[in-house]
């Protein structure tokens, strides 16, 4: 949940999930579409997909219990040199040291090494890790310095005259720790999409989307991008034809609503109707639900924005 997540957002998250996933095997049991919907708000669904199959493998293979080699933990889903490295250090005092963001800020502000913050200057500051790293309590050193870079050495507004290494940091010293790293420039990509919210008998239209790219597994209502010279209406209309090969009538304005997410920020346009065939069946992947149950379905966040909409008009 840490991956690309801050302590303060991940907590309550966290504590829920014990209370519903509370060991391994109770994970491993789950079906996707509830652990999906345990984690909705925390985004980046891929790192929910990748903990429920380590569950699994865990389980299957290992009996339950983490493994505590590092060659094993690595083919499990998931796990990289962060996690793998955070993993064992801290459950089984193996003497590996972790390079996050936050770390990885705290040295090369430590060291001045100016530039963007990326993975490409790891091989240095590991070499300087190794050299200062706790063999005694790896575990501790770790988790020190991912906070030091959480709480002091901030990204912005680093607080330095708390900082216990401010007397080794060069940065500090020349006064460029507001510099270092040099910020990523973030674009995200523009999207304006439609999406329709079909209703019968006080049930909507839902569906799953493939098991893989983003926002993979999650449910939604069926819709997507508009495209340049389209009409919302007309990219309604044929976004309905493509995905569901059935026209629509009595399509009406509902609402609108932004949401971002990776590298998108998208304004979803939502639009009731109804579908013109009478014949019209479902099947495994799409599914009439109530505004009750569909809440039991792991929704990107706009679909949930739309449902919140939708229970508001009651």
């Amino acid at each position: 949940m840490l991956q690309q997540t801050t302590v303060q957002a991940v907590i309550p998250y966290y504590e829920r999930w014990l209370k519903v996933f509370p060991d391994l095997r109770s994970l491993a049991r789950a079906p996707l579409r509830k652990v999906l919907r345990e984690w909705q708000g925390l985004g980046y669904y891929q790192r929910a997909g990748n903990l429920h199959r380590a569950a699994k493998t865990i389980v299957s293979e290992h009996n339950g219990k983490v493994p505590d080699d590092e060659n094993v933990l690595w083919n499990l889903p998931g796990f990289g040199p962060y996690t793998a490295a955070a993993v064992l250090s801290i459950v089984y005092g193996k003497p590996l040291p972790v390079i996050d963001a936050n770390v990885r800020r705290v040295l090369m502000r430590v060291l001045g090494i100016r530039g963007t913050a990326e993975a490409r200057a790891d091989k240095k500051l590991r070499a300087f890790l190794e050299a200062v790293f706790s063999k005694d309590s790896p575990g501790d050193f770790n988790q020190a310095m991912m906070e030091l870079g959480a709480l002091v050495c901030r990204s912005r507004n680093p607080q330095c005259l708390a900082c216990p290494v401010r007397e080794f940091c060069r940065a500090a010293r020349e006064g460029t720790q507001e510099i270092i790293p040099r910020p990523r420039s973030l674009r995200l990509e523009k999207i304006e999409a439609v999406v329709a919210v079909m209703d019968k008998d006080c049930r909507v239209l839902i569906q799953k989307r493939p098991s893989h790219g983003l926002l993979a597994d999650l449910w939604e209502f069926p819709g997507g991008k508009v495209e340049p010279g389209e009409s919302l209406t007309t990219a309604l209309r044929r976004e309905v034809r493509e995905e569901l090969g059935v026209e629509i009538k009595d399509v009406r304005r509902l609402t609108t609503v932004r949401h971002a997410y990776t590298r998108f920020q998208v304004t979803l346009h939502a639009y009731t109707c109804q579908i013109r065939d009478p014949k019209f069946k479902t099947g495994p992947r799409r599914r009439w639900v109530t505004l009750d149950s569909i809440r039991k379905y792991p929704l990107p966040s706009g679909s949930v924005k739309i449902v919140e909409f939708l229970a508001g008009q009651r």
